[in-house]
This record gives structure tokens, C-alpha cells and sequence, in this order.
């Protein structure tokens, strides 16, 4: 599944669609504003809410909480110890790791389970300006979430900045 993402998408308080490569609007990101955190819902094409992404006020390093029907899903921080800047951590409540690294301000990275790609984040095969596609490898991946995983990565790079 091969999604676009235009960049203005992590505007707090705007409306924003992903589509699919061709055109058709797959999920729609509601930023709310007038909040102490970012926060953000990733809705189906129907106005469900999938996913919630909030920002954990109170923690040492900053760090984006997954949320699914009111339920922690899972936790988004950078690693502690890492040479590269830009490596995150993503911590399912199962126990589950997930890895995301690579140039995330540059929206060139992947997420990884146990060295397996799951999804690519990138500008390489996009012509047009300020727009990233994010390419779900695993058929049987869960989307919203890899969705979920690559947009709290990339505001907690912005923050870092």
C-alpha cells in the first residue's frame, strides 16, 4: 500500500487527507487544536477515529503516545543511547519493538520489526514538492498504525529541530 502525505499534514487545528497514488482518500488526519499537546486522529473515510496521537506531557525525554478506542496501543520516543539522531523506538504494549531510523527530517527513514521492513518513508519517488509517500510493505500490516508510528517520528524530530 503505497500512501501520499503532504507535508503542511502536521498543522495542529487543520484537516488533512492521505491518499492513495491514485488520488483516492484513504485517511484523514484531525489536528485539534486548542490543546496543552499536539494531538492528532487518524479517521477512516467515514469519520471513525482509528487511532489518537497525543504528546505525554509529563516524561523525561519527549515521547507520543498510540492510542486505539481509548486504549494505550503504544509509546514513540527517540533511543537513549543511539549514535544516529535519528533513531526512534517504538514500544507496543505486548512488548513488541518496533525501530524507526534513518533521515527523518529529511522524510527518508523505514520501520522495522526484528530487521523485517514493514514500511518506507520517503521523498525519492515523488515529483511533487513538500509531499512524502509512505509505502506499507507487509500486506498484513496494520496501515493506520505504521501511519500512526511515522507521524509521531516526525514530530518529534520537528521538536528536536
Amino acid at each position: 500500500m503505497r500512501l501520499l502525505v503532504r507535508e503542511r499534514l502536521f498543522s495542529v487545528g487543520d484537516d488533512y487527507w492521505i491518499e492513495d497514488v491514485e488520488g483516492r482518500k484513504v485517511f484523514l488526519v484531525d489536528g485539534k487544536a486548542m490543546r496543552l499537546r499536539d494531538t492528532f486522529e487518524l479517521k477512516d473515510t467515514q469519520g471513525r477515529v482509528l487511532i489518537e496521537l497525543r504528546q505525554k506531557l509529563i516524561s523525561l525525554r519527549d515521547t507520543m503516545v498510540i492510542e486505539r478506542n481509548g486504549e494505550e496501543l503504544a509509546t514513540v520516543r527517540r533511543k537513549r543511547l543511539s549514535l544516529l539522531r535519528n533513531h526512534y523506538r517504538v514500544t507496543l504494549v505486548d512488548g513488541t519493538e518496533l525501530d524507526v531510523s534513518g533521515r527523518v527530517l529529511d522524510r527518508e527513514f523505514a520501520i522495522d520489526y526484528d530487521g523485517e521492513l514493514l514500511a518506507q518513508i520517503s521523498r525519492r519517488w515523488l515529483t511533487v514538492r513538500d509531499t512524502y509517500g509512505i509505502d506499507v510493505v507487509r500486506e498484513d500490516a496494520d496501515a493506520a498504525l505504521l501511519i500512526a508510528v511515522a507521524m509521531c517520528v516526525i514530530v518529534l524530530a520537528d521538536k528536536e529541530r
